[in-house]
């Protein structure tokens, strides 16, 4: 069994990146589109498309790739390159990346929900019990190193708990006594998808798109879970309230499949349609699991100053590949590893770091940055079942993303950076920085 070091801990090889077949192709910040665009031509062979040629259209674009064209977002100075360019290009990749205007050319890689890896979160608690049988002396925790984290068993009371009205995470957050809604303030959700029929949503003037082929219908089930959290209505016809903004306007683009995954290029064309059309925040709860000591991929710096820039905040989660009571943490996902990128770790009721969050373990980057309600969280489901309780960072990233709306209704000046500035100002610290950040992120009026 493969693994590696984490100071004088060792844990699993974190699964490699799963490349999709295409390329990704990081400009310079400032260069021009036309001339990237003679230069993808002239050194590949293929049409160069600007993607503001599609008019908003994820069908052209999605037509182009599949046609063997390559497809420029100037918002992010991004290219991406169909399959046949990486088929037996490689000496060509390499001219073009060594060209004026190109920063990186990588493989374009596969995202996922990051609830999906639960299978992967069992398969690091069977690595880590033979890692514990291995190296006993180097993988337990003290009780004096991580006292709340060996267990998710205790007697002691939980501060917060479900009641008639409420979610425990609303109640721990806030949102259930502020006197803000969200009401309008756009929020992104990128996802699964939403279904759109629910009862709580049937009727709303919810605006969708679908990145992925087809409609922005969820069958998977986890993007509605996500925006239910974000955007459930204060009178739940399903049960207690759930929802941190009920009056935000809910923006849901589908940038995963049925079964959880997605190509990067379609979520980046996903956060370019949110930034467009003026969200103050984007919520993902997705990414993909990197190694001990890397740093943030430096397409996604840009992606988020580019956001930032435009006053939207990027919220991410930062992923589930933890196996704390192990002695096992594993670093920040991507793309929330990236210091443009917020990155929400997950608490539970008792105001515990979540034995599966990730943490902050890599270098330049790669660093928690809130902590939100993550565990046993109640929320929508695709019909029939309407409602369920999941658990994950998945679930913890819409809370803060609702939050953002509270506090961008709450002052209108607070929109990009201010944003974020302004949620880890107010979020409560509950010390452990490397594991939740700044801390209990709360509602701009919390405690007033």
């Amino acid at each position: 069994m493969a693994s590696t070091e984490n100071g004088n801990r060792r844990f699993p090889e974190p699964t490699p990146p799963q490349p999709t077949g295409r390329t990704l192709v990081l400009l310079h910040r400032g260069a021009e589109i036309l001339q990237a665009q003679n230069r993808i031509e002239n050194t590949l062979g293929l049409r160069a498309f600007d993607a503001r040629e599609f008019a908003g259209s994820t069908t052209a674009m999605a037509e182009a790739l599949s046609g063997g064209a390559a497809v420029i977002l100037p918002r992010f100075s991004v290219a991406v390159l169909p399959e046949a360019a990486g088929a037996g290009a490689r000496a060509q990749l390499s001219a073009l990346a060594a060209s004026d205007e190109v920063r990186q050319v990588r493989p374009e890689f596969f995202m996922f929900a990051t609830s999906e890896r639960a299978q992967r979160y069992h398969q690091w608690v069977r690595d880590g019990l033979v890692l514990l049988a291995e190296e006993a002396t180097s993988v337990v925790v003290t009780s004096a190193e991580a006292p709340a984290t060996l267990s998710l068993v205790s007697t002691s009371p939980a501060p917060f708990a479900d009641n008639d009205q409420f979610t425990w995470g609303l109640q721990a957050i806030g949102a259930d006594k502020s006197a803000y809604t969200g009401r309008g303030i756009r929020i992104a959700v990128l996802d699964t998808g939403l279904d759109l029929e629910h009862p709580d949503f049937k009727g709303r003037a919810i605006v969708s798109q679908s990145f992925v082929g087809g409609d922005a219908m969820d069958v998977h089930g986890h993007g509605t879970h996500t925006a239910g959290t974000i955007a459930g209505p204060k009178q739940s016809s399903i049960g207690r309230r759930y929802g941190v903004a009920p009056d935000v306007e809910l923006y849901v683009g589908k940038v995963l499949s049925d079964n959880g995954s997605g190509r990067e290029g379609d979520i980046l064309n996903g956060m370019n349609w949110a930034i467009e059309s003026k969200c103050a925040a984007i919520s993902m709860s997705l990414g993909r699991g990197v190694r001990p000591g890397e740093k943030p991929d430096v397409l996604y710096e840009e992606v988020g100053a580019a956001a930032l820039a435009e006053g939207c905040l990027i919220i991410a989660a930062a992923g589930n590949d933890s196996a704390r009571d192990f002695g096992l943490i594993a670093p920040v996902n991507a793309p929330g590893n990236s210091t443009t990128v917020m990155a929400v770790a997950a608490l539970d009721p008792k105001m515990r770091v979540a034995p599966f969050s990730c943490g902050s373990i890599n270098p330049d980057g790669g660093h928690v940055d809130i902590a939100a309600p993550g565990v046993a969280v109640y929320s929508t489901a695709p019909r029939p079942q309407l409602s369920r309780i999941l658990q994950g960072t998945s679930m913890a990233c819409p809370h803060v993303a609702g939050l953002a709306a509270l506090f961008a209704q709450s002052d209108s000046s607070l929109r990009g950076q201010k944003l974020w500035d302004a949620l880890v100002q107010k979020a409560r610290s509950l010390g452990n920085e490397s594991d939740l950040g700044a801390g209990l992120a709360q509602a701009p009026d919390a405690g007033a």
